[in-house]
């Protein structure tokens, strides 16, 4: 991530916030959405239309939580893997696993140069992290090729509801930095968030993106009234 390109940061700055974020990721995950986010993760589970026995790879998986859901659909015959740059969200996501006792595995990894061969899973999903890659079409062509022919790549991401841009302005320019300074005590960590929305391509442009990609039958839907756009493509 280039450090002069306009509301961006350094990769290694992005990688060492999210570590001090790690701790309290969840709590201000849930606060700011209100708990809509596990619903989200849920359906982006279900569009990766998995069945029992197959693999799953979750990239940016954060502390794990979409990762889980995909183990919950491919069942103990199958395998799901999540991984992050950010070692400390790795050791969170492998306690949460551990105390489930979830068929996922977690590994610290660079979303654009993923260690995983041609056509391993069959699936990739990723959830509130791509925007935060600093390639977004060499992350999106990584989870285009670790997926069989005919898998799914879903893409789960913040966007900017056309009838709610003022409401949704104030919310991230005001409340959500006020939030993390309060429950995360890093108020310049959740002042990111917003620059890092805004300069993520809309819906119809991410699509146009993941077609670029080697995606086919690309589609996308809004969710909670546009704030969310849920995106899913099949790899070729």
């Amino acid at each position: 991530m280039s450090a002069t390109d306009a509301g961006r940061l350094p990769a290694g700055e992005v990688r060492s916030m999210f570590d001090r974020i790690a701790p309290r990721y969840d709590l201000l995950n849930r606060t700011m959405t209100a708990g809509l986010d596990g619903r989200w993760r849920q359906a982006a589970a279900a569009a990766a239309d998995l069945a029992a026995g197959d693999r799953a790879l979750d990239c940016c998986t954060g502390t794990g939580d979409l990762a889980l859901a995909l183990a919950d659909r491919v069942t103990r015959s199958g395998s799901v893997v999540g991984v992050d740059f950010s070692p400390s969200m790795i050791a969170l996501a492998r306690d949460k696993a551990a105390r489930r006792g979830a068929p996922a595995r977690f590994e610290v990894a660079d979303a654009l140069d993923l260690p995983f061969p041609d056509d391993a899973f069959d699936a990739a999903t990723v959830a509130f992290g791509i925007r935060n890659v600093a390639d977004l079409d060499r992350g999106l062509a990584e989870m285009a090729r670790v997926v069989r022919p005919g898998g799914r790549v879903v893409v789960l991401e913040i966007t900017t509801p056309a009838r709610l841009r003022r409401f949704y302005g104030l919310w991230f320019d005001r409340v959500v930095p006020w939030l993390g300074r309060l429950l995360g005590r890093d108020g310049a960590a959740y002042s990111y968030l917003p620059a890092s929305v805004r300069r993520f391509p809309e819906p119809p442009q991410l699509a146009a993106r993941m077609a670029a990609a080697g995606l086919g039958e690309v589609r996308w839907r809004p969710l909670a009234a546009g704030i969310v756009a849920l995106h899913h493509g099949r790899a070729r």
